[in-house]
């Protein structure tokens, strides 16, 4: 099987009722596409929404939001998990912040490995912590699922990490 992310872009921002539906309406055909939802998170100001699924292929993906009740614009790819380690459920039930990094190429090894353990330090310092990180398979994407005080504290913490960080938003995260 294999991990896949959905980065949605709609087109007005959606409410967390929005996002509800969405996940709701997608369960037949996530049934039909043997797709397993494992969560997904709406941005504060609603122009984001992220989705993580579990699929036999990326393309099953595609499939299955081509039937989509309410299409939008959205990236798909296959990513890798790593989490924190001795991460529970409970943990990660209290990520709020998001932090994203894009890569012209394929990232190499130590630009992987210094996100995977960036800014500890600077990040302890601002009370946040790295829970969850999904590596596209291109090695072209990361995303970091955090837990922090609120998105400035990751920002503060990210400001001159190296690679420079993408962009970082508050989540609502909606679950099984």
């Amino acid at each position: 099987m294999t991990e896949v992310l959905i980065e949605r872009h709609p087109e007005t921002p959606l409410s967390a009722a929005d996002a509800a539906d969405i996940i709701e309406s997608g369960n037949d055909c996530r049934a039909i596409h043997r797709l397993a939802w494992n969560g997904s998170f709406l941005s504060s100001d609603g122009q984001q929404m992220i989705c993580h699924l579990t699929s036999p292929d990326v393309e099953s993906v595609r499939i299955a939001l081509r039937k989509a009740s309410k299409p939008m614009p959205a990236d798909v790819w296959a990513c890798s998990v790593h989490d924190s380690a001795g991460l529970t459920r409970e943990e990660l039930a209290r990520a709020n912040v998001l932090a994203s990094f894009r890569f012209q190429g394929p990232a190499e090894p130590e630009e992987l490995e210094a996100i995977l353990g960036f800014g500890s330090i600077c990040l302890s310092n601002q009370r946040a912590r790295v829970l969850r990180s999904f590596i596209g398979s291109d090695r072209r994407r990361v995303i970091c699922l955090c837990s922090a005080a609120d998105a400035e504290s990751v920002r503060i913490a990210l400001r001159d990490s190296k690679p420079p960080v993408d962009r970082i938003w508050a989540f609502r995260q909606f679950n099984s």
